[in-house]
């Protein structure tokens, strides 16, 4: 063989075993071997590492606030905790129960420490807010619909502080809302007056129009409505919170004006007071109690009424503060819509007595045909609804459709619930409430 094909053969053996040693190397390398993992394992097993790490430092912040509650609760810290009312704490409706509330938390917590300002004006809250700020208070309650602009101001002007507004809307990252709810108390009311009344007029002395006060009006005319299709509404405006003078005239006039029930939203027993001296004059009123127990000022006149419980929310919001659930930077999303199922509100003329037993038989001989529970009596109407609304699902709500306003137009469709939105902004009347609203509306 000559030398020159010798060396051909030759680089041709050596140019294969290179590219045979490629190829093998190359193939080693993305090929799996025995004891050697997929890529696609690789990234999942990272993919499982990273949750991990993620989970673990999530425990970690978790593990720090506890040591930072444990901590707080081993040094003692104190909350300075200050109201700041509307009305008078002895006006004995909406002021006087939040001041119960204030009294019976500050008597649970040693931690917490509480003060008050009573009368105060919607002009005045900002000076009161300032006050109390400057004393060092941590957190600050404004219990009337008309502060609630003010409370977002001051809220805004002092972002160490925490502001809970009472029956608001407007929230800010260091303000939160809350509302002890009593709508499904007035229909359980409105279904006792509908059967109750001789005459099928019943009044109602109420504070101001506004979707509060409507929403409750429009509940107690649902309840009647359900007992009794004949029976109207009929409103009185007082155009206050409490006035004795001017919640006596309006019950007063109802009266001569043919109304035998009487409900009201005025913060002192007056309308009570009317119903029982009527009562005794020979004249049968039936009256329903507002936010206090009042059995005491009308024993032969006031049948049932609304009670809140709001040292329900009190107690939930400042634990909350005191733990660290709740600070400066969280609240823009925290709002307290409390009813029977929170315990917030209670049946009843006095705590305990959800019903005055002097008209427990006269409920029970009202029978009536119940679309849903056929042949059935006032009275266990009223247990079997109350019932349903206590429940965690809460079965039955007054504000179910069709729902007519005034004008007969249909504001809640049939099969459809009022939503939290609807309830709140709520400025018309339904259509068994007689009183137009005034112009304007809610």
């Amino acid at each position: 063989m000559a030398p020159e094909t010798s060396r051909s053969i030759a680089t041709f053996l050596i140019i294969g075993i290179v590219i045979g040693a490629v190829i093998g190397v190359a193939a080693g390398y993305f090929m799996p071997r025995p004891g050697m993992v997929p890529l696609s394992k690789l990234e999942e097993l990272r993919s499982q590492v990273d949750a991990l790490r993620s989970e673990l430092e999530a425990k970690g912040q978790e593990i720090a606030q506890l040591q930072a509650k444990i901590q707080q609760l081993e040094e003692g810290r104190k909350i300075k905790a200050a109201f700041i009312y509307v009305g008078p704490i002895l006006d004995y409706g909406w002021t006087h129960a939040h001041d119960v509330a204030r009294r019976i938390v500050d008597a649970e917590f040693d931690w917490l420490e509480t003060a008050y300002a009573e009368r105060v004006s919607e002009a005045d809250v900002a000076r009161y807010i300032d006050r109390f700020v400057q004393e060092g208070y941590d957190v600050i309650f404004t219990t009337s619909f008309g502060f609630m602009d003010p409370t977002l101001e001051a809220a805004k002007k002092y972002p160490n502080v925490i502001f809970f507004h009472c029956s608001g809307y407007k929230r800010w990252k260091n303000m939160g809302t809350y509302f002890a709810e009593f709508y499904q108390l007035y229909y359980l009311n409105g279904l006792m007056a509908g059967a109750l009344t001789k005459t099928n007029k019943i009044g109602y002395v109420a504070a101001y129009p506004i979707p509060e006060v409507i929403r409750h009006i429009n509940a107690f005319a649902l309840g009647i409505k359900e007992v009794n299709p004949d029976a109207k509404v009929y409103v009185k405006w007082i155009y206050a919170w409490y006035d004795p003078v001017k919640a006596r005239e309006a019950a007063e006039a109802l009266i001569n004006e043919g109304c035998d029930v009487l409900a009201f939203t005025e913060d002192s027993p007056t309308v009570v007071e009317v119903g029982e001296q009527y009562t005794k004059e020979g004249k049968q009123i039936y009256t329903f109690s507002h936010y206090s127990p009042m059995l005491k000022y009308g024993p032969d006149t006031v049948v049932s009424g609304q009670l809140v419980h709001w040292e329900v929310i009190y107690r939930d919001i400042l634990v909350k503060i005191y733990t660290g659930v709740y600070n400066t930077t969280n609240l823009e999303n925290v709002d307290y819509w409390w009813m029977l199922r929170e315990g917030a509100v209670e049946l009843g003329c006095d705590f305990g007595v959800p019903i005055n037993p002097k008209f427990v038989d006269e409920l029970k001989a009202k029978v009536i045909d119940h679309p849903e529970f056929g042949r059935i009596s006032v009275y266990d109407l009223v247990f079997k609804r109350l019932k349903q609304m206590s429940e965690p699902t809460v079965v039955f709500d007054p504000f179910t459709g069709p729902i007519r306003d005034q004008e007969g137009n249909i504001r809640i469709p049939a099969g459809m619930r009022a939503d939290h939105d609807t309830l709140w902004t709520m400025d018309w009347f339904v259509d068994n409430v007689a009183t137009p609203l005034p112009t304007g509306g809610g």
